[in-house]
C-alpha cells in the first residue's frame, strides 16, 4: 500500500491529520482543534457509546459522571528488572524507584450513572476486574499505568476503552468477607482471601492474602493518577492508528475505607494468548485489602488526540492536541486503592 503521506503530496493536500509518521517528534503534531468530525458526524443519534440510535437508550454505556462502590485486594511485587520498561511505550520512562514494582489487583464494583437506574436492575451495575498496574514517568512526574486487565462485563468493557485501559473480557473471583457466619474471612489478623482470574478457558493469575494488621494506605504502586494511551487503528489496516493520544484519568470524591495489611503470594501461568510471565514476581512486597468508592467525571487529553475521520476527498479537518498537565489528583497516596480502578 502506498504511503498516505506520498497520495496526499501527489494530490497537492496535506497528509491525513493526527497521524504521525515513525520519527516524527511530538512537537509536530496538528494545532489544537475542537470540530474534529470533517463534517460527517452524525447529530441525529443519541448516546455515549454504540450503538446509537435516536434515542440514545441502546448505548451500551451512559455518559458520565459515573459512581463506583467496591472492594480491593492488591497484591505488591517486584518483577524482573527491565520486565516494566518493556512495557513502556515512548515517550514513557521508568521510575527512579523501584522500577520493576509491579501491583496486581482484584476489585468486585457496584457502580451506576446520574439517574442511579443501574442499582435496581443490578445486571447493569454489577461486575468484576483484575488488573496488572505500573508506574512510568511522563513530563517529570511518576504516573500509574495499567497495562494489562480483564473485566466480566461488556459494559466495564467499553468504559475502560473510553479510558485507555486494555481491557479484554475474563473471568474473576475474589473472596468475599463475611461480617457474620463462618463462610468467609473476617477483616481481622487471620483473615485469608483468594484470588483468581481466568480468560480463554485458562486461568493467568492467583493470589493469596492473610491479613496482618491495618495500614495507612493501601500500597504505592496504584497511588497516582492513570497515564494510558487511547488507541483506534485505521480501518486501512495498513499499520497506522485513526486516533492515538496520550491521556490522564484520576478520580474524583474518593472514599476509603480502613485499609488491611498482611502477607500474600502471587502466581502466575502461561497462556497463548498472554505476556504475563515476564512479570512473574521475583520478589514479593506485600498485599492489602480496602473498600473504596469513588466517581469518574471525565479525564484530560495531554498529547496527540487528532481524529482521522473518512470524509469525501479526504479532506478532513485536523484535531491534535497537545495540551498541558493538569486534571483531577489525589490528596494523597492513601487514595491509591481507587486511583487504578479499571472502570
Amino acid at each position: 500500500m502506498i504511503a498516505r503521506e506520498t497520495v496526499a503530496r501527489e494530490e497537492g493536500r496535506p497528509a491525513v491529520p493526527g497521524r504521525r509518521r515513525a520519527g516524527q517528534p511530538e512537537s509536530e503534531e496538528p494545532a489544537a482543534g475542537r470540530d474534529t468530525t470533517g463534517g460527517v458526524a452524525d447529530r441525529s443519534t443519541g448516546g455515549f457509546w454504540f450503538p446509537r440510535t435516536p434515542s440514545g437508550r441502546a448505548s451500551l454505556v451512559p455518559p458520565p459522571p459515573w459512581f463506583y462502590s467496591g472492594e480491593m485486594l492488591t497484591i505488591e511485587y517486584l518483577a524482573e528488572p527491565g520486565a516494566v520498561a518493556a512495557l513502556l511505550p515512548p515517550p514513557l520512562e521508568p521510575v527512579a524507584d523501584r522500577p520493576d514494582a509491579v501491583a496486581a489487583i482484584w476489585a468486585e464494583w457496584q457502580s451506576c450513572s446520574e439517574s442511579g437506574a443501574e442499582l435496581l436492575d443490578p445486571v447493569r451495575a454489577q461486575y468484576r476486574e483484575s488488573l496488572l498496574v505500573v508506574r512510568c514517568r511522563y513530563r517529570e512526574r511518576d504516573w500509574s499505568r495499567c497495562v494489562f486487565i480483564w473485566v466480566d462485563q461488556d459494559f466495564s468493557l467499553a468504559r475502560g476503552l473510553f479510558q485507555g485501559y486494555p481491557k479484554k473480557l475474563g473471568q474473576i473471583h475474589l473472596t468475599r468477607p463475611a461480617l457474620i457466619g463462618r463462610a468467609g474471612p473476617k477483616l481481622a489478623p487471620g483473615g485469608r482471601f483468594g484470588a483468581s482470574v481466568a480468560a480463554g478457558s485458562r486461568r493467568l493469575l492467583e493470589a493469596e492474602f492473610t491479613i496482618t494488621g491495618e495500614a495507612e494506605s493501601a500500597g504505592f504502586v496504584n497511588a497516582h493518577p492513570m497515564l494510558h494511551h487511547r488507541v483506534w487503528p485505521a480501518v486501512e489496516a495498513d499499520g497506522s492508528d485513526a486516533h492515538s493520544e496520550i491521556v490522564s484519568v484520576a478520580s474524583e470524591e474518593v472514599e476509603l475505607g480502613t485499609a488491611y495489611v498482611g502477607e500474600a503470594a502471587l502466581r502466575v501461568f502461561p497462556s497463548p494468548t498472554e505476556e504475563l510471565e515476564a512479570l512473574a514476581p521475583r520478589e514479593m512486597l506485600g498485599g492489602f485489602w480496602r473498600r473504596a468508592g469513588f466517581t469518574f467525571r471525565g479525564g484530560r487529553s495531554l498529547a496527540g488526540g487528532g481524529r482521522d475521520i473518512a470524509g469525501v476527498g479526504r479532506d478532513i479537518a485536523g484535531g491534535g492536541r497537545d495540551i498541558a498537565d493538569g486534571g483531577p489528583d489525589f490528596a494523597d497516596g492513601g487514595a491509591s486503592s481507587a486511583a487504578g480502578a479499571g472502570r
